[in-house]
């Protein structure tokens, strides 16, 4: 009797694990949130670098449930007016934070 009490401690116990493991919170993002999040900073890197006008390798983009950001130092103001026009065109970006800085 006491083994099977124990083991549904047991069970229980890694059922409330695995169950909250799968939540997401402010800091914190669910797999599905990540998936979607990487799939949304390729394509926003895709279209930057696709871009001509704009320096790829000097823009930084970082995507948290579906907040982009973009840092980094370029040569224009027109050039950070593009790599944000381009981010605001993909799918699936819901906000932006332009942290880009001028050279």
């Amino acid at each position: 009797m006491r083994v099977n009490h124990r083991f549904s401690l047991l069970f229980l116990a890694a059922a409330f694990t695995t169950l909250g493991g799968g939540a997401s919170g402010a800091t914190q993002e669910s797999t599905g949130q990540y998936l979607d999040d990487t799939a949304i900073t390729a394509k926003v890197k895709a279209a930057i670098f696709n871009e001509a006008s704009l320096k790829s390798a000097e823009i930084n983009v970082e995507t948290f449930k579906g907040a982009v950001q973009l840092s980094g130092f370029v040569g224009t103001q027109a050039d950070i007016n593009k790599a944000v026009a381009v981010t605001q065109a993909i799918s699936g970006v819901r906000t932006f934070k332009n942290d880009m800085r001028l050279k």
